[in-house]
């Protein structure tokens, strides 16, 4: 079933599996709970079509407040991540860590529990490592 309220979710599942793009939880009320992998993590796969080149677009809009969004062309597959920093180069979060087939994608970060100020996000895979700035207002 995929009815379940998100509220009483994190308390009651028992297993998570990822299979294809969806996320299957299993419950202890003995129901499964299914959703699109994009809607847990945040991220999209805007296009299948495999790019010429790896490459990491500025997040837009930018300034932002509280959202903004990032795409990036994946040219092959593997371990991608896509990791936000503070201006000090401490980790604020990691947006996703995960396999990803080539493509274009799009992610979403949310700052609203973040102070306003610069920020950093990297793209990195095997072959490819990216850096660019966004300012966040409050």
């Amino acid at each position: 079933r995929s009815t379940l309220d998100r509220s009483s979710a994190a308390s009651d599942v028992y297993k998570d599996r990822v299979k294809g793009d969806y996320v299957f939880s299993g419950m202890f009320n003995e129901s499964v709970w299914r959703r699109p992998l994009s809607q847990v993590i945040g991220i999209q796969q805007i296009s299948s079509q495999i790019p010429k080149v790896f490459s990491l677009k500025q997040n837009y809009p930018n300034p932002f407040n509280p959202s903004t969004n990032i795409k990036f062309d994946i040219v092959k597959s593997g371990k991608v991540s896509l990791t936000i920093f503070d201006m000090l180069g401490r980790k604020v979060e990691t947006l996703f860590s995960q396999e990803l087939s080539a493509g274009t994608y799009s992610a979403d970060w949310n700052a609203s529990h973040y102070s306003s100020g610069i920020y950093f996000y990297k793209l990195e895979s095997d072959d490819f490592v990216q850096t660019k700035k966004m300012i966040f207002i409050k």
